[in-house]
């Protein structure tokens, strides 16, 4: 029987959890944790979610700043502006909206941040501290990741781990992340030779790939764990039909709405062969989120020598 690891459901009760964490430094007499969100340009899908973030830090009681800049923005001026809340006493998280307009330097602009606000793990500081196994930000898509397979009960230690995908953001820091639990883990990318036959070698494998429904039952052995973090967009009608001929259900939704969300994994076909597996929406999205509140709390407690747990 397949397991659906419902994102959604785990994420309201972290959201829960950071509340009541909120509270609890408020009434002790602390100030309330503060996160501001760098938004550069108009690139629609960063609004929608910078507009959530903003969203999911009033439900806990976060105070959030978005500050907005147009796409030609001066790299010096960007670098001020985060030099200003570096030593801003009341924000405690400092989120770059990624990714930025061509003419700024993103690498740069990442490593200015303080590393006791990269409550995105980007900072050279942060992935170092991953790296070498110490407390530290982590990413929020790979930690949201791990909350959800420990939270669910999935056995990793001695795993076969396969991750799809070599992003600094999602792949790199997922391995990381399983190392630490004991995994065996393989890293597969565009120049893997037979990428169906190394999936099949694993107990969970985790696609970040961005290519919609390219997972299918050849690249999964059965009971495998899978992971599906890609968000892709469909608009085209022939596209729906052609990734998935004869689903009824997602051609009515994309009438409906004009387009379909669908992850990495052709999670129809695949989702028989599994043990646990992810949906899109629903699954991996909804704990990204939820894990940089996470995040923001801790950096707030280490500003507030307010003990926190290591990790």
């Amino acid at each position: 029987m397949t397991k659906i690891l419902d994102g959604n459901a785990l994420a309201k009760q972290i959201r829960g959890e950071v509340a009541e964490s909120v509270s609890e430094i408020v009434e002790g007499g602390g100030r309330p944790p503060g996160l501001a969100a760098l938004l550069i340009g108009e690139n629609p899908a960063s609004e929608v979610y910078v507009r959530s973030k903003a969203r999911d830090c009033e439900k806990v009681g976060i105070l959030s700043r978005t500050l907005r800049r147009p796409d030609d923005c001066p790299q010096d001026e960007l670098l001020a502006l985060i030099d200003d809340l570096n030593s801003d006493p009341d924000i405690d998280g400092i989120l770059v909206q990624l990714p930025l307009p061509a003419s700024l330097d993103e690498k740069l602009t990442l490593a200015r941040v303080s590393p006791e606000k990269d409550v995105d793990g980007f900072h050279p500081e942060s992935v170092g501290h991953l790296w070498l196994d110490e407390a530290g930000f982590v990413p929020a898509t790979p930690s949201g990741i791990m909350e959800m397979l420990r939270r669910s009960g999935i056995p990793l230690e001695g795993q076969q781990a396969v991750i799809v995908g070599r992003s600094t953001i999602v792949g790199k820091p997922m391995g990381a992340l399983l190392l630490r639990e004991n995994c065996t883990v393989t890293f597969c990318h565009s120049r893997t030779r037979d990428l169906p036959a190394v999936c099949r070698s694993a107990d969970l494998l985790i696609g970040a790939i961005g290519r919609p429904a390219f997972f299918g039952p050849e690249h999964v052995k059965e009971g495998a764990v899978v992971v599906d973090v890609g968000i892709n967009r469909i608009t085209e009608a022939a596209e729906v039909e052609r990734l998935f001929p004869g689903d009824e259900a997602r051609r009515e939704r994309f009438e409906s709405k004009g387009s379909v969300l669908v992850g990495d994994v052709d999670f129809t076909r695949v989702a028989p062969l599994t043990s646990a597996i992810t949906p899109v929406p629903g699954g991996v999205g909804p704990l990204t989120r939820a894990m940089l509140l996470v995040n923001t709390l801790r950096a707030a407690r280490l500003r507030q020598g307010i003990a926190v747990t290591a990790s």
